[in-house]
């Protein structure tokens, strides 16, 4: 681990940890804790990736972003973490960081074919077509062609590359993937 991301995830202990304290007095041992009206406190907190996709989807990215960050200090900064984080950065137009948190994402888990494609996605963005290609084919063989995301992402960057004209009938759509429900689409102007 290089001192950066050291000191990347002692920052995000340290917030969790502060979040955690309370002004001594603050609460008795055997005082009942009170929840919103409306929420089980009973039940664990929802996860902080299942959270980040919920932002994501309402294009919250900033918010999304807090979220991930809080799911990288409850699980680690494993492949989910890493794509959810440089997938929100994609779309946040931090390219140059969200290709270094994809690239750790496909370091970490090498057959997570979602952070393959929004790695794929992140080089087309920056113009690194042949890079890109290669990208997407990774995904696509990891994926065994089963996504139409991935095939779609594949069509269109072969499409390119062949005529460097091209323009998709949909604005050049890419789509970001991720593992579970939902998807993330990322619109290129042309």
């Amino acid at each position: 681990m290089t001192i950066k991301n050291r000191g990347i995830m002692f920052a995000l202990v340290g917030v969790a940890a502060l979040s955690a304290c309370s002004a001594p007095g603050d609460r008795r041992p055997d005082a009942e804790i009170r929840a919103a009206p409306g929420v089980d406190a009973r039940r664990d907190a929802v996860d902080g990736l299942t959270v980040g996709h919920r932002l994501v989807d309402a294009g919250e990215y900033e918010l999304a972003l807090k979220a991930y960050y809080r799911a990288a200090a409850d699980r680690g900064l494993d492949a989910d973490t890493l794509s959810a984080l440089g997938s929100v950065n994609l779309r946040l137009g931090r390219l140059g960081q969200a290709e270094r948190l994809l690239r750790r994402a496909v370091e970490t888990d090498q057959d997570f074919a979602p952070a393959w494609n929004n790695l794929g996605v992140v080089l087309m963005e920056s113009g690194q077509l042949g890079e890109a290609e290669r990208v997407f084919r990774t995904a696509f063989a990891i994926d065994n062609g089963e996504s139409p995301h991935i095939r779609e992402n594949l069509r269109i960057i072969l499409a390119k590359l062949e005529n460097p004209g091209y323009v998709a009938e949909n604005n050049d759509t890419f789509a970001l993937v991720r593992r579970g429900s939902g998807e993330y689409q990322l619109h290129t102007l042309p």
